[in-house]
């Protein structure tokens, strides 16, 4: 092993020794937040070559709209049967719990394991999309909204499905 990466490895043990976690797993959750960091670093440097600017404030239908759609988007993406081949490989098939959902858990080992906890959590990977979705509201809003829309729009019919379902029951 070279000087450096003796010497890195020194460094990641001082930081989380005592901690009583998995270094690798520390490791991974730091290089998971370092990227949420750079990507929102990457929006701000577009924001500001493109010339646009950031909104004082975002208006509160934008937040009701983009919060639907990151809550309805958030629970596909991480219990959804359909989205099963986006996290296969980050996770295991634990059981089906119904035609629509799955029970999953991560697998692997450092990174591999982190993506697969973050992709099957709901309100972890909550985080991720809102943040997309805000970034998208500043650079591409009429594409945004649409797509929120959309999400948004299936979560008010799951909804009516699911009191149709419970009122037919009361019958």
């Amino acid at each position: 092993m070279s000087d450096s990466v003796q010497q890195d490895n020194r460094i990641t043990g001082d930081v989380f020794e005592g901690y009583g976690a998995d270094e690798h797993t520390l490791s991974s959750y730091a290089t998971l937040a370092g990227f949420f960091n750079l990507i929102l670093a990457v929006f701000l440097l577009i924001t500001k070559r493109t010339g646009r600017s950031l909104p004082e404030r975002v208006e509160t239908k934008d937040i009701a709209l983009l919060g639907v759609a990151t809550h309805k988007l958030s629970l596909l993406v991480a219990k959804d049967a359909v989205t099963m081949p986006l996290r296969a490989p980050f996770t295991e098939l634990q059981e089906k719990q119904s035609p629509k959902n799955v029970e999953e858990k991560p697998r692997g080992k450092g990174l591999r394991k982190s993506v697969g906890e973050l992709i099957t959590c709901q309100f972890c990977l909550g985080t991720w999309l809102a943040a997309f979705f805000t970034y998208g509201l500043v650079l591409a809003p009429r594409v945004t909204r649409l797509i929120a829309t959309i999400f948004t729009v299936v979560t008010v019919s799951d909804h009516l499905h699911q009191t149709y379902k419970a009122l037919t029951k009361r019958a």
